[in-house]
C-alpha cells in the first residue's frame, strides 16, 4: 500500500494523537526501519525510546514466536514459568534492596500503582512531583505531572499532587512532611529537554524521604533497563548509589510488546495484600517472554556498555560544532541543545532520512536510539548534522 492512501485511511479512521511523520514504518532491523515506499530511514529515536534491542531483535522475535505457539495469555489468577522466569530476571538486574516485581502495561499504569502502593504504605495521601515531570495520561499520573499543558488536558485532576521546583533541595525541605506518601520523580526529565541534576541532589533526596517516613520513588520508565549506560538509573553513580524504594518501568522492558512494571523494595511489598493490586493483562505470557529475551538480549550483546560508547563517541563528535550549546543526558538518552529552535534541524535530519525526537525545550533535540545503535551511524547523524 502506498503512503498516500496509508495516510488517508488513518487519517479517516483513527483518533488524532500525535502530529505524525510523513512515512509509514513497514519493517525493521537493528537501527534501521524501512518505510512503505521502500526508503530506508535510521531511526535515532527508537518509538519513544521503547525499541531498546533494535528493531525485531532475532531472539526477541524468537521468544514471541515460541510463546504464541504455547499459549498467548492467561490472567494472574494461575500461575506461569514464563512469569516467572521474567520476574526472577528482572530482579537479578535491579539494585539491592528491590526484591519484588509488579507487572503491568504501561508507564502510566506503572506510576499509578506505584502511588497507589506508597499511599497504602504510609496511610498518606499525597504525592511530591516536579515541574517538568512527565508521568503519564492517566488520571492520577496526569496530575502528577507539572509540564506545560498536559496537567490540564487531565482536568479536574487527582486531589493530592504537591509540585517541587526540579534540582531544589530547600524548597522541597519546606513541603516534605508527615501528609507526603512518595516523592516521584524522572530521575532525567526526558520530555522536558533531558533536564538532570548533580548526583549529590539524590542523596538529599533519599535523607528527606528517611527522615520523613515518605517514599522514594523514580519514574524510570525512560532511564530504566540500560538506557542511561547502566541497567538502572538508581544505584549508579549519576545517581550518588542512591536506591529508591520503588522503580517504575515500561518503555525499553519489552522491546516494543507493551508492559509496564514496578519493582519494590522488601518493607512496600509486605504491606499489599491480595487483591490490593490487579489487572488482567498484565504479567501476561506473550509480554513476559517479549520482557525475558529484551533483558537477555541486552545482556548477551553487551548494550549497557555500548550505550556509554555511544554517548563519549557522540560527545566528542559534537564537541565544538557550529550551532551546538551542550549535550545533556547519559547513554541513550541525550539532549543536543542548540543556539536557537532544534526544528530546522529535526526537519533537515528527517529530509535526510534520520529519525530524532524534539522536546518541551525549543532548543533541544532528543535521541532515544535502539541500545544497539553504532558509533558509525552515529557519525553519520553527525555528519548530516554538519552539513
Amino acid at each position: 500500500m502506498k503512503f498516500s492512501e496509508i495516510e488517508s485511511i488513518e487519517d479517516q479512521y483513527q483518533v488524532a494523537t500525535y502530529k505524525k511523520m510523513g512515512i509509514a514504518v513497514e519493517r525493521g532491523s537493528g537501527s534501521w526501519v524501512w518505510t512503505s515506499d521502500g526508503e530506508k530511514y535510521l531511526d535515532l529515536y527508537g518509538g519513544h525510546a521503547v525499541c531498546a534491542t533494535g528493531h525485531s531483535h532475532p531472539s526477541v522475535v524468537k521468544a514471541i514466536q515460541d510463546q504464541a505457539e504455547k499459549v498467548l495469555f492467561y490472567s494472574n489468577l494461575v500461575y506461569s514459568e514464563t512469569r516467572a522466569v521474567a520476574a526472577k530476571k528482572l530482579v537479578s538486574v535491579a539494585p539491592s534492596g528491590l526484591t519484588k516485581a509488579f507487572f503491568c502495561n504501561s508507564g502510566t499504569e506503572a506510576n499509578e500503582n506505584a502511588m497507589r502502593m506508597a499511599r497504602m504504605a504510609t496511610g498518606r495521601e499525597k504525592i511530591i512531583t516536579f515541574t517538568g515531570g512527565f508521568h503519564g495520561r492517566t488520571a492520577d499520573s496526569i496530575s502528577a505531572t507539572f509540564l506545560g499543558k498536559y496537567r490540564d488536558i487531565g482536568k479536574p485532576n487527582v486531589p493530592g499532587h504537591v509540585a517541587a521546583k526540579f534540582g531544589n533541595i530547600a524548597g522541597l525541605e519546606v513541603i516534605a512532611n508527615s501528609e507526603i506518601a512518595a516523592i516521584m520523580l524522572e530521575p532525567i526529565q526526558s520530555m522536558a529537554g533531558v533536564r538532570e541534576v548533580e548526583p549529590e541532589y539524590f542523596t538529599s533526596l533519599r535523607r528527606i524521604c528517611d527522615d520523613n517516613g515518605i517514599l522514594l520513588i523514580f519514574d524510570e520508565v525512560q532511564t530504566g533497563i540500560g538506557r542511561t549506560g547502566s541497567w538502572f538509573f538508581s544505584g549508579s553513580e549519576p545517581a550518588n548509589g542512591v536506591v529508591p524504594d520503588i522503580i517504575t518501568l515500561a518503555k525499553s522492558l519489552g522491546s516494543g510488546i507493551p508492559v509496564g512494571g514496578c519493582l519494590v523494595s522488601d518493607q512496600v511489598a509486605e504491606g499489599i495484600k491480595v487483591n490490593d493490586l490487579g489487572t488482567t493483562f498484565g504479567g501476561g505470557m506473550l509480554a513476559m517472554a517479549a520482557v525475558s529475551a529484551t533483558l537477555d538480549a541486552i545482556e548477551a550483546d553487551d548494550m549497557v556498555a555500548n550505550a556509554r560508547r555511544v554517548e563519549g563517541h557522540l560527545r566528542d563528535s559534537l564537541a565544538g560544532k557550529k550551532n551546538v550549546i551542550a549535550v545533556h543526558g547519559k547513554g541513550c538518552l541525550l539532549g543536543i541543545e542548540f543556539d536557537q529552535p532544534c526544528l530546522a534541524f529535526h526537519s533537515k535530519l528527517l529530509e535526510n532520512k534520520i529519525i530524532t525526537g524534539t522536546s518541551s525545550d525549543p532548543n533541544i533535540l532528543r535521541l532515544l536510539p535502539p541500545l544497539c545503535v553504532t558509533t558509525d551511524e552515529i557519525d553519520l547523524f553527525v555528519e548530516v548534522l554538519s552539513n
